[in-house]
């Protein structure tokens, strides 16, 4: 992912081992991560149990800020494909206590059919 794309908040893929190398401290037992996207400093993993967005704060990025979503709480997602001109395609969940969705862009290089299996496989159990 180029730097631009990072900065314009497009996430990537990313390897399901390594993030679980980098945030295996977040996982319960016997939870497993199947997918997760990068962004410049923020990831979005998706577990068996619940999506985990990780939020990096300030200049230097130590402070963290770690949101869990457990799929039985959100009520509805939408994805949007890119198209033409718009480049970006974009994730939306809505959770049972929040009004307003929660939303990220992924770059075109993300298969957003795939991440809408994942929401799919996951909450609708």
């Amino acid at each position: 992912m180029g730097l631009f794309g990072g900065m314009m908040g497009n996430a990537s893929g990313m390897d399901p081992q390594a993030a679980a190398k980098e945030f295996g401290r977040l996982l319960a037992q016997g939870e497993q991560i199947h997918a997760a996207y990068q962004l410049i400093r923020d990831s979005l993993i998706f577990t068996d149990r619940r999506l985990i967005l990780v939020d990096k704060q300030g200049v230097t990025g130590r402070k963290i800020e770690y949101h869990s979503y457990p799929y039985r709480s959100i009520t509805h997602f939408s994805v949007e494909t890119a198209g033409t001109f718009d480049l970006d395609a974009e994730l939306k969940f809505w959770v049972s206590s929040m009004p307003e969705p929660v939303s990220h862009q992924f770059g075109k290089g993300v298969d957003v059919y795939e991440v809408q299996a994942l929401l799919s496989t996951f909450v609708a159990r």
